[in-house]
C-alpha cells in the first residue's frame, strides 16, 4: 500500500486562520538557516519548511476564539524555539574561539585536541542561554507542545471508511 502524506490538523487549523502573509526577522531567517535537516521516517518531527510555514501566517490579533489562541501560541513557541538556535550556534562559535585564543602558545595538536569537545559543549550551553534570552524557559509545556506538532502526517483511513 503506498503512503500518502497528507496536512496534518493543525495546519490545516493554521491555514484556515491565516488572514495573509507575515514577514521573518532576521533573527527567524538565520535561525532557520541554522537548523540541521530532518530524515522523515513517520513524520513525527517539523523540518525548516514546516516552522518557515508556520512562521510567515500572519493571524488576527483581535480574534478571540480558543483556535485563534492556538495558532498564535504555537507559531510563537516556533519562533522562540527558531531564535534561541542563533544562541546555540553563537555560543559554541565564540566558546571554540576563546579556547583557540587560550591555547595560543601551544602548539596546532593540543588546540585540535580540545576544539571538537568545547564546540560540542558550547551547543549545550547555548541551549540553555537560547531559551533564557528567548523565554522559551518559562513557556509552559502546553506550548512546546504545540510547537512540536508535525506538520504533515501519513494518511490513516479509518477502520469504517471503505
Amino acid at each position: 500500500m503506498a503512503a500518502i502524506v497528507v496536512p496534518s490538523d493543525i495546519t490545516l487549523l493554521e491555514s484556515k486562520m491565516a488572514i495573509g502573509k507575515r514577514r521573518l526577522g532576521i533573527f527567524e531567517k538565520f535561525g532557520l538557516m541554522g537548523m540541521a535537516p530532518v530524515f522523515h521516517l513517520h513524520y513525527s518531527k517539523m523540518d525548516k519548511g514546516d516552522r518557515r510555514a508556520v512562521l510567515s501566517k500572519r493571524f488576527d490579533e483581535e480574534d478571540a476564539s480558543p483556535q485563534a489562541d492556538i495558532v498564535r501560541r504555537r507559531q510563537e513557541s516556533v519562533r522562540k524555539e527558531v531564535v534561541s538556535t542563533n544562541f546555540m550556534w553563537g555560543t559554541a562559535w565564540t566558546m571554540t574561539g576563546l579556547t583557540w585564543w587560550s591555547f595560543r602558545r601551544y602548539n596546532y595538536q593540543s588546540r585540535l585536541v580540545a576544539l571538537p569537545f568545547i564546540f560540542y559543549g558550547g551547543t549545550f550551553v547555548g541551549r540553555v542561554i537560547g531559551d533564557i534570552f528567548t523565554g522559551r524557559n518559562a513557556e509552559f509545556a502546553r506550548d512546546r507542545f504545540l510547537a512540536s506538532l508535525p506538520a504533515k502526517i501519513y494518511y490513516a483511513p479509518s477502520s469504517h471508511e471503505g
